[in-house]
């Protein structure tokens, strides 16, 4: 028994308390009716109704004495009845032993077996009437939270569960109503509530109910139709909460599940199916280095390679720091002595050769690039230098070590670039396809969008203009662009490293674009924060309002994985670099124009 009644509580269980034994007493009179063959009068005899009012009493003694109606249990639960069939069992025994063991009630020896049963149907009857007229009849206390729930399927039908059953004193989640777009679900009843349409009756179910948050709760929703329903519920002032995958649920939902929406439901995460037998084929006890350990995308190849176990692992980048977070990363300690770490800019072709001819690695994933487009846009020398003619050192490097297998990791901006960034990726690319036909390994290159979270990503500068209380400046507020999780591409990554055709470009599936501003929004949701402005600064030279993967006249093949296509660029030859002799930032610039964008439709 809890240790403070409140006093309606105390009010209500001993009302139920009352009104199960005026059940039992009408139990006892109709049980005995029906054995004197519905003769009122005998029926009615005054040993019956000394009989029916000790049976009354006994369960009014048993229900208060046993705890069966103060447990904390739900109006017409399974517990609840289980513990009334429990008090009903000892209210008959003990009426079968007064009538056959005493002399006190001359009734029919059948009445103590039969009471309890007609008195039980009486007790879950009454309680089924109660739970229905409740059903879909939710009180909402001052404390509690009104919301909607969006979807009637199976992960609504238990979060709507879960939710009434909650019996916490502040802050519960009260369901109000349910929608769903589904139309053969319309005025169905889910858990005690009416489905009230789709979406597009939103605003009628808001003026009804003066719900608060929207609930969806769709674990395996796609990440297109949740950017849709967060710009819903933005239009109508709606705290968005949202179930998490399934994979990631627990058992059934609850209301302790939802949360808010985080960027990784904004972009929808991959499923990334991985040939791990293929990849092992790649990378299992070969020598492996990756250019640009340090950075986002490279630290990361460096902790799936790892997984596989190379021979040897070598990590290659020019920050020494970086170099230091990475092998932290790996192996818990960054003594910076284990011979794994190369200090190196690829821009020195002396140095890159006597590394190469030291490790002599099968396999080079090159991530080594200059990547934020502004600042390329007023240095196009320092793109050429390490984006193009660095490659070139990487490849040539490679080529003379005998590597196996060269992956060359581009980017979306390589496709009808218009950027420096573009151009000077669109050429490593053609480079690349141009020594796949040098020596005996495969040379591929592998494009993507971007990756959310990578150092100096979008992400991280909208944090922390949020985190100084903004304005978050956005170019546009249509500007939209491709995003993966870094986990997702590197393994894609590999996946393509493995199974790339010698000379192609692999293309990552990366989903539908999106919008910059969602992003945003999305950020700020997540900081709490209610007054960060946005403003819009416009499109900054060579940026596009949308990205491309693919270039117009490239031919877009399956590479036989799902999340993976492929294409071929035309081969640039090094000698056509070194002939360039570009001293000039815009000479620089204009010949990267000129060798990537003539060469974007294939001959």
């Amino acid at each position: 028994m809890p240790s403070v009644v409140k006093p309606r509580e105390l009010a209500v269980q001993a009302g139920w308390a009352l009104v199960d034994a005026i059940i039992v007493f009408g139990a006892a009179l109709a049980a005995a009716w029906l054995r004197f063959d519905l003769d009122a009068i005998q029926a009615t005899s005054t040993s019956i109704i000394a009989f029916a009012a000790v049976a009354s009493v006994t369960q009014l003694v048993v229900s208060l004495g046993l705890d069966v109606l103060w447990l904390d249990h739900r109006r017409g639960s399974f517990e609840e009845t289980a513990q009334v069939a429990r008090g009903a069992l000892i209210v008959g025994v003990f009426l079968a032993a007064m009538r056959f063991f005493t002399d006190w009630f001359p009734v029919p020896r059948s009445l103590p077996l039969v009471v309890p049963l007609v008195a039980l149907v009486g007790m879950f009857a009454l309680r089924f009437i109660v739970r229905s007229y409740r059903w879909g009849r939710p009180s909402v206390g001052d404390k509690d939270i009104p919301v909607i729930v969006y979807g009637a399927g199976e992960g609504g039908r238990q979060l709507l569960r879960a939710l009434a059953r909650d019996t916490s004193s502040d802050g519960r989640f009260i369901a109000v109503a349910v929608i769903d777009d589904d139309a053969r679900k319309r005025r169905m009843p889910v858990e005690g509530l009416r489905v009230n349409g789709g979406s597009s009756r939103l605003p009628d179910v808001l003026n009804r109910t003066g719900a608060t948050t929207l609930v969806v709760a769709m674990p395996s929703i796609s990440a297109d139709r949740l950017r849709d329903i967060r710009g819903l519920a933005r239009q109508h002032n709606l705290q968005l909460l949202v179930l998490p995958p399934v994979g990631r649920l627990l058992g059934p939902p609850s209301g302790a599940d939802l949360r808010q929406l985080n960027l990784e439901d904004l972009l929808g995460r991959q499923q990334i199916t991985m040939d791990a037998a293929s990849i092992s084929t790649s990378i299992t006890g070969k020598r492996v280095l990756v250019t640009g350990a340090g950075g986002s995308i490279g630290s990361e190849l460096a902790r799936q390679i790892a997984k596989f176990s190379p021979a040897k692992l070598v990590l290659l980048d020019r920050d020494e720091s970086a170099l230091h977070g990475t092998q932290m990363s790996l192996t818990g300690r960054a003594l910076l002595d284990d011979g794994t770490l190369a200090l190196c800019d690829i821009r020195d072709v002396d140095a890159l050769h006597r590394l190469f001819q030291r490790e002599l690695p099968d396999v080079v994933f090159h991530a080594a690039a200059l990547k934020h487009l502004t600042l390329l846009e007023q240095y196009p020398m320092e793109a050429w230098q390490t984006n193009v003619l660095g490659t070139a050192n990487v490849l040539e490097a490679a080529r003379s070590a005998g590597c196996q297998i060269f992956v060359n990791i581009s980017t979306d901006k390589a496709a009808s670039p218009t950027c420096v960034l573009g151009y000077s990726k669109r050429l490593a690319e053609r480079l690349t396809a141009e020594y796949a036909g040098r020596g005996d390994g495969t040379y591929v290159s592998v494009r993507f969008g971007n990756v959310l979270g990578s150092r100096g990503s979008v992400i991280t500068a909208f944090t922390a203009q949020i985190e100084q209380g903004g304005p978050v400046t956005i170019t546009h507020p249509d500007v939209e662009r491709f995003f993966m999780l870094i986990p997702e591409a590197s393994q894609l990554v590999l996946q393509a490293a493995a199974i790339g055709a010698n000379g192609d470009v692999m293309v990552l599936e990366m989903g539908q674009p999106v919008k910059i501003l969602d992003v945003a929004h999305t950020l700020i949701d997540l900081s709490g924060k209610s007054d960060v402005d946005i403003v819009f600064t416009g499109l900054r030279q060579g940026e596009k309002m949308s990205e491309e993967l693919f270039a117009d006249g490239e031919t877009i093949q399956s590479a036989g994985h799902p999340l993976i296509n492929k294409v071929e660029v035309p081969p640039m030859t090094t000698d056509e670099v070194s002939r360039a002799r570009l001293t000039e930032p815009e000479d620089a610039r204009r010949f990267m124009q000129a060798e990537s964008t003539e060469s974007a439709m294939l001959p």
